[in-house]
């Protein structure tokens, strides 16, 4: 018998992880420990530990003795320390292709909505005004605009191939991506002062690690050009959220839409948007770290995490592992 807890979850029931792994002998146990905090004691008998939000660190790992592996439900592994992982013989893995399609379309959809000025029409009307003057900004054409994107990995590529018909000139800045794959995707290579200088909408689309916390900071907002829209698809702390509510609350910039914001509140036990001055700001979009949602994603999500645990509880190689 195996024992499989899921730190934390907030799918409705857990069917499909106990699909997949019953059939093997293991017990799949849903605990709720959603900050991290409490999850050793619950766990420590743990065979295998799926991962939602709940942080785990170096000091909860080393009380798995039995524990195989840790798998990620989704892309990211910011909250896990792998390196104590390794450490400590767990395999780690996450499930880095299935919600490409779904963010490329959400942060596509946040900065259309920006550069049309949906959301300042959509309060005017509400407000009973009815006239095309009320944008937040003069809206450009979009063919011609400049779109600029901060971190071209695999959802920024295929951002691209969607942005394409709509005439965007489009600049890319990640150190890691070569002049000549940006070329091949029809993108131009850029320095990041750069670019924030001559983006009309920037997307950072980058993945938060200790290089990029805070990458887009007050020094990277007062280089945008006044009135610049900006969209975060990616964490939040990679946007300085107090730098980024003075450049709004100033308008240097016209508007933002964020898919999470800097204190991560699917991560914390007690939230209110009272913590974040942000959401009083009516040209601040923000969603609910919604971006990689469809009905599809989250089941292929949580089958293919599933899988990897079954992969390493049978003594096989994982699917998708992740090393320091």
């Amino acid at each position: 018998m195996y024992n499989v807890y899921v730190s934390d979850y907030d799918y409705p029931d857990l069917d499909i992880e106990k699909t997949i792994l019953e059939p093997i002998g293991a017990r799949v146990i849903g605990l709720q420990a959603r900050s991290g905090e409490g999850l050793a004691e619950q766990a420590h008998d743990a065979h295998a530990i799926l991962q939602q939000y709940a942080r785990i660190d170096a000091a909860t790992i080393a009380t798995l003795t039995q524990c195989k592996i840790i798998a990620r439900y989704g892309i990211g592994v910011d909250i896990l320390d792998v390196k104590a992982c390794h450490a400590a013989g767990i395999k780690v893995t996450n499930v880095p292709d299935y919600c490409l399609e779904e963010v490329a379309d959400h942060s596509i959809a946040m900065a259309l909505s920006l550069l049309r000025s949906l959301p300042t029409y959509d309060q005017a009307t509400h407000a009973g005004r009815w006239h095309w003057s009320d944008w937040n900004r003069p809206i450009k054409r979009l063919r011609g605009s400049v779109f600029g994107f901060i971190g071209f990995g695999r959802i920024a590529q295929n951002m691209v191939r969607k942005l394409q018909p709509f005439g965007f000139v489009i600049n890319a800045y990640d150190p890691f991506v070569s002049e000549s794959l940006m070329n091949s995707h029809g993108v131009q290579k850029a320095e990041l002062d750069e670019l924030l200088q001559t983006a009309d909408l920037v997307d950072v689309m980058c993945p938060h690690t200790p290089d990029t916390h805070h990458l887009i900071d007050e020094r990277a907002l007062s280089l945008m050009k006044p009135g610049a829209l900006l969209v975060n698809g990616a964490r939040g702390k990679v946007i300085d959220n107090a730098a980024l509510y003075h450049a709004l609350k100033s308008g240097h910039l016209a508007a933002a839409a964020l898919d999470d914001t800097e204190e991560e509140p699917a991560k914390q036990l007690d939230w209110s948007p009272a913590d974040n001055p942000l959401f009083t700001l009516p040209n601040c979009m923000i969603t609910p770290h919604a971006a990689y949602v469809s009905q599809h994603a989250l089941d292929e999500c949580r089958r293919v995490a599933a899988l990897n645990v079954r992969a390493v509880l049978l003594g096989q190689a994982p699917l998708n592992p992740v090393r320091p």
